[in-house]
């Protein structure tokens, strides 16, 4: 995957009144809340439900950070979506969430000497849920943008690109982002992809005298995938693990592009007292053998990053 342009990057800022509406209106949901969430929970670190991750020093001075009614409860209640293997997804015929995502929290919550407390919610759902006092904290691959730091203080814990799947053979011939300009093309409800990139990619379209993308949203990228597969989409944008992870799981798919490698960051409400400690932990967590094991397990030993940056704004 190649890095992100500076022409991508310029043009971020183009767009905030855009991404604004976007946070405005996943605020707008906090009384509706979006669906019931299931809670799953797990140990910091160790379960017999094959929920284990490797085990991690507890950081003294990170725990100190805590503020007092996490101190009080020991329970880090942290909103992750699913069905987005390898990110996040349910062990077979459990309710147990498995994951890059799942596990990075159970290692911070190991860090912290916290239990983990998994509620599982659509994607688009978890920044009013934490507006809603439901969640302490989200690793869900969520972009840190000045849109959602108006609400969110964000920690980096790794980092992903961009990928276009398309149907197998390639028949509508795309090969790059530039060529989905008047396609149909599947996105996640609330995704980085949606919120940002679709309105970058239909200026461009614009400005080469072209239609714009045609976009349509789901709740989860399988049913993406699945309108690609039946011939109601002409392709799908999302993170990079989930359509590689995807190819391997479907041989009538194939990935297009990959590009855009961005960091992805753990979020907690502002004013939650979460920030130094959650910084402090990671900060830790991402130099370990833990960290290093847990993107391994999943494919992802490439999304590594050595700085666990605050409030990065991509």
């Amino acid at each position: 995957m190649k890095n992100e342009t500076p022409r991508l990057r310029s043009r971020r800022s183009r767009f905030a009144a855009a991404t604004a509406v976007a946070a405005t209106a996943l605020l707008a949901l906090t009384a509706c809340g979006g669906s019931t969430p299931t809670a799953t929970t797990s140990s910091a670190a160790a379960g017999a439900d094959g929920t284990a991750v490797p085990e991690i020093a507890l950081n003294e001075a990170a725990v100190k950070l805590l503020p007092e009614s996490i101190k009080a409860s020991k329970v880090l209640r942290v909103g992750i979506p699913t069905n987005e293997q390898p990110t996040q997804y349910f062990l077979e015929g459990t309710q147990e969430l498995t994951g890059v995502n799942p596990d990075i929290a159970r290692l911070i919550g190991a860090a912290l000497g916290l239990k983990v407390e998994i509620q599982v919610a659509n994607f688009d759902s978890i920044i009013p849920g934490m507006a809603a006092g439901r969640y302490d904290m989200t690793v869900s691959s969520m972009t840190p943008t000045t849109e959602r730091m108006k609400v969110l203080d964000f920690v980096d814990y790794m980092q992903m690109g961009t990928a276009i799947a398309v149907a197998k053979g390639n028949p509508t011939g795309i090969a790059k982002y530039q060529d989905l300009c008047g396609k149909k093309v599947g996105l996640l409800t609330g995704s980085y992809q949606l919120t940002v990139n679709i309105p970058d990619y239909n200026q461009e379209c614009v400005d080469a005298g072209k239609p714009e993308i045609i976009s349509n949203q789901y709740q989860d990228t399988r049913q993406a995938i699945s309108a690609l597969t039946s011939g109601r989409q002409d392709a799908v944008l999302a993170d990079s693990p989930i359509l590689g992870f995807a190819v391997t799981q479907n041989d009538s798919i194939e990935i297009a592009s990959e590009y855009d490698l961005t960091a992805v960051a753990a979020g907690v409400p502002i004013d939650s007292g979460l920030k130094d400690p959650v910084a402090a932990s990671l900060a830790v967590v991402i130099k370990s053998d833990a960290y290093k094991q847990v993107l391994a397990k999943y494919g992802l030993d490439t999304s590594a990053i050595t700085d666990a940056r605050v409030n990065f704004a991509q």
